[in-house]
């Protein structure tokens, strides 16, 4: 069992130079189909840097383009970042591929969905040691949702191995899956809409290095 007892606050620093830059400038089941185009919400490939998402580097990380994926790094223990593109929606399916380019497989990675501000939106995780989890923060509080600790799943691919990430949040039901498997499912209704992202992050050990591409947000 991997606890999940870091503060989960977004770094600070990070967001303070993002608005300078602005005033400047359970198992089984397959992940329904994204589509070819049908129900399509918002998507995003990377490689055009002014699509939404923050740009910021600084010593503590860094949450921007490059290359055509879309970077996150963390460089200090027991520390989420995450990104959003600056959209609201209710009902959503979110996929993105993510491949862990450096730092510990002691890591956390994934995406958001109903995001409503730092301090309140749902997150789904893996790490690349094979762990998983949905969690939501709520007033500046984080938690998991159904679980005490993130568990374990052999669909989750470990070490430098892209994952196929997807989320689902539909009414109160939120579901998390890693490469076609469904891994859990839970209720919750205190978020009925808001923007998606990006998140990723550090447990002990610092330098989670998080590379995503192919972001898709449609209709569940």
């Amino acid at each position: 069992m991997k606890h999940l007892t870091k503060p989960l606050l977004a770094i600070f620093v990070l967001l303070l130079a993002s608005l300078a830059c602005q005033t400047v400038s359970g198992g089984g089941g397959e992940a329904p189909a994204s589509g070819n185009g049908a129900g399509v919400l918002f998507q995003d490939d990377f490689s055009d840097p002014q699509s939404g998402w923050d740009q910021v580097r600084t010593a503590d990380g860094i949450t921007d383009y490059e290359d055509g994926i879309y970077r996150i790094t963390v460089n200090t223990p027991n520390q989420d970042v995450w990104a959003n593109p600056g959209k609201s929606f209710t009902d959503v399916h979110i996929e993105v591929e993510a491949t862990k380019q450096g730092g510990p497989d002691d890591n956390d990675f994934g995406v958001i969905c109903r995001y409503q501000n730092t301090d309140n939106f749902y997150f789904f995780i893996i790490s690349s040691d094979g762990y998983y989890g949905i969690g939501k923060v709520q007033d500046g509080s984080q938690q998991l949702l159904g679980m005490e600790n993130m568990e374990q799943s052999d669909a989750i691919y470990q070490g430098q191995a892209s994952n196929r990430i997807a989320a689902e949040c539909q009414g109160d039901q939120l579901t998390l899956w890693a490469n076609g498997t469904k891994l859990f499912t839970i209720q919750d209704a205190d978020f009925p809409s808001g923007d998606v992202g990006l998140m990723a992050g550090t447990f002990d050990t610092p330098g989670t290095d998080i590379a995503f591409d192919n972001f898709i947000v449609t209709q569940p």
